[in-house]
C-alpha cells in the first residue's frame, strides 16, 4: 500500500466518487474516513458536544488544517498532525461532532481530550433561561436532536400569571420530583393564549435537575413514523450513565387532531402508538413522559386520553377572572368584564386592544 498523502490522508490505489447531489462537506466526510478504512490510522474516538465556546476553533500544537467547507448553516473542517487526522462537523441549529483517528489508542484519546477541553462550553445556563431540548426528523439524518438555552421564568415569579386553580396545579406539578412520578402523560388543555407553553418553559426549570424537557417540533411526523417514534424513546445514542438515570419529558404542542375524540378514526394508528408509548410495552423500562397542550375542550378529547391513572396531571389552563385581571394590572377599570387571557392582559398592558391582532414587539408563542 502507498503510504498516505500527508496533505490530504488520501493512499493513491483509493479511489474516490461522489454522486451529483452530494457537496463538499460529503467529500470532507470522505477523506476523514480514508485514514481508519486504509489502516493508516486503525484508531477511532469521536465526542459530541451540544454546546462549543464563541471563538475559532483552537486545533493541537502541530496541527494543519487540509480542509474547510462552510456555509450558512454547517461547517466542516479535516485537520492532521502528527500520527493523527480529525474530523470536526457542526451545524449552527445543532451538536458539533468531534472524530479522531489515529495510530495509536492513546494518541486518539489524547487528541480528542484536548479537543473537548478546547471548545466545550460547560458554564451553566445563565439566569431566566434554562436548557431544551428539540426533536425533528430530517430524510437525510433521521431524527436529529439538539439542546438549545431558551428564557424561562421562574415559578415564583410567574404563578400570578394564572387563575387561581390552574396555578394551584401547576404550583404542585412544578413542586414535584422523581419519586412522585404517578401516570405518564401531562395535559395542558385550555384557550390559545393562556400561558400553556409559559408554563412548560417554567417547569423545565423547576424539574432541570432531574428531568431533561424536549420539544418534538414534528408530532404529527413523529407517531407516524415507528423507527422515528422508536428513536426518540430509546432516547439520544451515546448517553452517559447520568444521562440515562434522568428523566425525560416529551412537549407535544397543539396536538388537538391526536387526541380527539375522532382520533382513533381520524389519525389511523397514531393515537395507539402515543397511549403505548405513554404507558404501554414502548414505553416500559423508559423513563419518559409526554406533555400535551391543546386548545380543545376537555369533553372533547378520547376517552383513553384523560382516563384515570394515565394523567400524571391534567391541567386546565383557562383566562383569569375580572378580579385577577385586575390585581394582574394593577387597576380595576382596566380589567375587562368578563376576565382576560394572559396574551390579552399583556396587550393591555402595552396599551394594545386585546381584541386586535398581536402586538408585533411580543415574540409568538410566549403565551400559548
Amino acid at each position: 500500500m502507498t503510504p498516505p498523502d500527508p496533505a490530504a490522508g488520501v493512499p493513491s490505489n483509493f479511489d474516490i466518487g461522489l454522486r451529483d447531489h452530494q457537496s463538499h462537506f460529503d467529500l470532507v466526510d470522505l477523506l476523514a474516513l480514508i485514514p481508519f478504512a486504509s489502516g493508516a490510522e486503525p484508531w477511532s474516538r469521536t465526542a459530541t458536544l451540544e454546546r462549543v465556546k464563541p471563538g475559532g476553533i483552537r486545533l493541537p500544537e502541530g496541527a494543519e488544517i487540509v480542509r474547510h467547507s462552510h456555509d450558512k448553516s454547517r461547517a466542516w473542517m479535516l485537520a492532521r498532525g502528527e500520527g493523527w487526522t480529525v474530523r470536526i462537523s457542526r451545524w449552527f441549529s445543532e451538536d458539533t461532532k468531534i472524530t479522531v483517528t489515529a495510530v495509536e489508542l492513546a494518541t486518539a484519546e489524547r487528541i480528542l481530550a484536548e479537543l473537548v477541553e478546547s471548545l466545550e462550553d460547560t458554564e451553566p445556563p445563565p439566569a431566566g433561561t434554562t436548557e431544551m431540548g428539540f426533536w425533528y426528523w430530517s430524510a437525510d439524518r433521521g431524527g436529529v436532536h439538539s439542546k438549545r438555552r431558551i428564557g424561562a421564568v421562574e415559578w415564583s415569579d410567574a404563578h400570578a400569571n394564572y387563575s387561581a386553580e390552574p396555578a394551584r396545579q401547576l404550583s404542585l406539578l412544578m413542586a414535584m420530583d422523581p419519586e412522585q412520578v404517578s401516570g405518564r402523560l401531562l395535559l395542558l388543555h385550555g384557550p390559545p393564549g393562556t400561558g400553556k407553553t409559559s408554563a412548560l418553559r417554567s417547569l423545565a426549570l423547576a424539574w432541570r435537575d432531574w428531568c431533561q424537557i424536549d420539544c418534538v417540533l414534528d408530532p404529527e411526523r413523529l407517531f407516524e413514523d415507528a423507527s422515528y417514534l422508536i428513536g426518540i424513546a430509546m432516547g439520544d445514542e451515546g448517553e452517559s450513565e447520568a444521562d440515562d438515570d434522568r428523566w425525560r419529558l416529551l412537549v407535544l404542542e397543539d396536538c388537538d387532531e391526536l387526541i380527539r375524540a375522532d382520533a382513533k378514526f381520524a389519525t389511523g394508528q397514531s393515537l395507539a402508538r402515543l397511549l403505548n408509548l405513554t404507558d404501554g410495552m414502548l414505553g416500559q423500562g423508559r423513563k419518559v413522559l409526554v406533555a400535551i397542550t391543546t386548545n380543545e375542550d376537555l369533553g372533547r378529547l378520547h376517552p383513553a386520553i384523560v382516563r384515570p391513572g394515565r394523567c400524571l396531571a391534567r391541567i386546565e389552563v383557562g383566562p383569569l377572572t375580572r378580579q385577577e385581571a385586575a390585581e394582574w394590572l394593577g387597576d380595576p377599570a382596566a380589567a375587562p368584564v368578563d376576565g382576560a387571557t394572559l396574551a390579552e392582559l399583556y396587550a393591555l398592558q402595552r396599551g394594545g386592544d386585546p381584541l386586535l391582532p398581536g402586538d408585533p414587539r411580543l415574540p409568538n408563542g410566549n403565551y400559548m
